[in-house]
């Protein structure tokens, strides 16, 4: 019997390996590509490693990608500080301060996560002429913030549903009022919480193309506009779009990589209440 099972989990190891690398194939593809001369970059030598390796497309692909890259960071990290520290606030009052119509409010805030992005682009877009924030980095961060709330208040009144209502309880009882609650009880213990919003509303940000193209104009436009540039250019260099796909995706890849295990913790951490 146990040699069955050990016969069986070897099995199913086998199978998902052989899955993950079927799912890795476009990856080995951009990445081999990426360090070939454009010589060798044809069909028939797609699957090939490079003869020698190079990093002339990756030198140029930074030189066109490079300055979006600074756009896109003061995009991403401000839009994504806010929209989380917002939807913690959210989610702090919607889990732990019961007032009338709590039940409608949280449904309303969702309701944002379900709006098509294209629905409202060219009200948005007046909307920030209107206010002199169009053709701005702000003005995208606002855009971001305001698509991030309704996710990130899901998240965290999800996460705060597990800490027991006693400890808040406690401290009423100690005088302590409610932004006081917040900052010294509810706040240190969001760690997790932040970690999966961040990490989610980062990843949403810096991926964004639509709000990205539409609300910005060069020079103020992020490293997603610029990739599809590169790659709508009358001559394909398919070396260089490949090193520039790679670069662009390197930040997000990073966040997951020393930040994924907490991600899966904070995710865990509000599915169990009590």
């Amino acid at each position: 019997m146990l040699a069955i099972r050990r016969i069986n989990r070897g099995l199913l190891y086998v199978l998902l390996l052989l899955i993950a690398c079927f799912y890795l194939i476009p990856v080995y593809v951009v990445l081999v590509t990426s360090f070939k001369t454009n010589t060798e970059v044809s069909l028939s030598q797609m699957w090939w490693l490079p003869h020698q390796w190079s990093l002339q497309a990756l030198g140029a692909a930074w030189h066109a990608l490079g300055p979006n890259f600074g756009n896109s960071f003061m995009l991403a990290i401000p839009a994504t500080i806010l929209a989380s520290l917002f939807g913690s606030i959210n989610g702090y009052a919607l889990s732990k301060w019961k007032f009338k119509g709590a039940n409608v409010v949280f449904f309303l805030i969702l309701f944002g996560m379900f709006i098509p992005y294209q629905s409202v682009l060219i009200p948005l877009l007046k909307v920030l002429d209107l206010i002199s924030l169009y053709n701005t980095i702000p003005g995208l961060i606002l855009v971001h913030v305001v698509y991030g709330i309704p996710i990130c208040t899901l998240i965290f009144r999800n996460f705060y549903a597990s800490i027991p209502t006693d400890i808040i309880e406690s401290a009423q009882i100690d005088g302590t009022g409610y932004w006081g609650i917040y900052r010294h009880i509810i706040l240190p213990l969001s760690i997790s919480g932040f970690v999966v919003a961040g990490i989610w509303e980062f990843t949403q940000v810096w991926n964004n193309f639509l709000f990205a193209v539409a609300v910005t104009n060069p020079p103020h436009q992020p490293v997603t506009v610029a990739l599809v540039n590169i790659a709508g250019s009358q001559t394909v260099q398919f070396n260089e779009q490949m090193a520039s796909a790679l670069i662009a995706s390197i930040p997000t890849l990073i966040v997951y990589i020393f930040l994924g295990k907490y991600f899966v913790r904070g995710l865990l951490a509000g599915s169990v209440k009590g």
